[in-house]
């Protein structure tokens, strides 16, 4: 099949016009592939699940009878290992879970060094 020449630089600008507007479309236009958008939605559901259950955190932290020399001892120890400390005072461990989760306890231990006491 012979295609006329008249149509040869209509055929070309139509593929550059799509070269041209997937790339702005995925730098400046905002789309996203599927597997971006899933990695996106987890990241804001995750991160929206240790702000909810951070205060939790602090709470049973803050009610036990020893809370004062517990923070006192949360302070010594390095910025590092804080959420450890929290993990494994067993505050971290919502309930219904077995285990403490490490990224609420770090957000714990952050909230706890804010807040005065």
């Amino acid at each position: 099949m012979k295609i006329p020449a008249e149509l040869k630089p209509a055929a070309w600008g139509a593929v550059g016009g799509a070269v041209a507007l997937a790339i702005i479309g995925f730098s400046w236009g905002g789309w996203v592939t599927q597997g971006r958008a899933e990695r996106d939605a987890t990241a804001r559901s995750s991160t929206a699940v240790i702000a909810a259950l951070s205060p939790i955190c602090v709470v049973r932290f803050q009610q036990q009878a020893n809370a004062t020399e517990q923070l006192v001892e949360l302070k010594k120890v390095g910025s590092w290992q804080q959420g450890d400390f929290i993990a494994k005072g067993g505050w971290a461990t919502m309930p219904g879970s077995t285990s403490p989760d490490s990224d609420v306890a770090k957000a714990c231990a952050i909230a706890l060094g804010l807040t005065k006491t």
